[in-house]
């Protein structure tokens, strides 16, 4: 998978830049989406892995298989990808595309993971201080995780706000046995 990321990431740059001159940034989130769907398919890795297949007829039949996602540039930007032998990277492409494009309009999906089930007001106050720290607009999710014994953990791309009984625990811990 890291070797995917590493060929990935020129071509979710490419895609990106492409989407963003043509203000198709939804069409290309659904298509490279879609494609990284397909490529977990067993039929479709069978496809690209098939050395009788020259890239041409791998990218023509990505091209088919994607139909009306296509954005504008889309059947070309597949036809690359099969010549250099990139299709497999769909995935890791579409991953990185959409970092990019949450960079660019400025929003990161946060979860918070709490001891107990949040209820409507205390996820708003939540919502609303985070928008204010990381100054972006903001997707929540939540879960619960028993272990935590109070409080919560969030996560927000790179960034791990610990603020759980057990984390507090932890580094308790951590500095009375040092």
């Amino acid at each position: 998978m890291s070797d995917h990321i590493t060929q990935a990431r020129p071509y979710a740059r490419a895609a990106f830049e492409l989407a963003r001159e043509d203000s198709t940034l939804d069409g290309w989130s659904a298509m490279l989406a879609e494609a990284a769907r397909l490529t977990a398919d067993e039929r479709v890795d069978m496809l690209l892995k098939d050395p009788r297949r020259t890239p041409k007829q791998k990218g023509e039949a990505f091209i088919e298989l994607l139909g009306d996602l296509l954005p504008e540039r889309g059947a070309n930007f597949l036809m690359v990808l099969a010549r250099q032998q990139r299709l497999p990277a769909l995935a890791s492409m579409s991953t990185l595309f959409e970092t990019e494009r949450a960079a660019f309009e400025q929003r990161v999906s946060v979860e918070i993971i709490s001891a107990f089930e949040l209820d409507e007001a205390q996820k708003d106050k939540l919502a609303q201080a985070l928008t204010k720290r990381l100054n972006r607009e903001i997707t929540i999710t939540t879960s619960v995780d028993k272990t935590l014994l109070g409080g919560v953990v969030i996560r927000a791309g790179d960034t791990v706000i610990d603020g759980s009984a057990r984390g507090r625990l932890a580094r308790l811990s951590s500095v009375l046995n040092h």
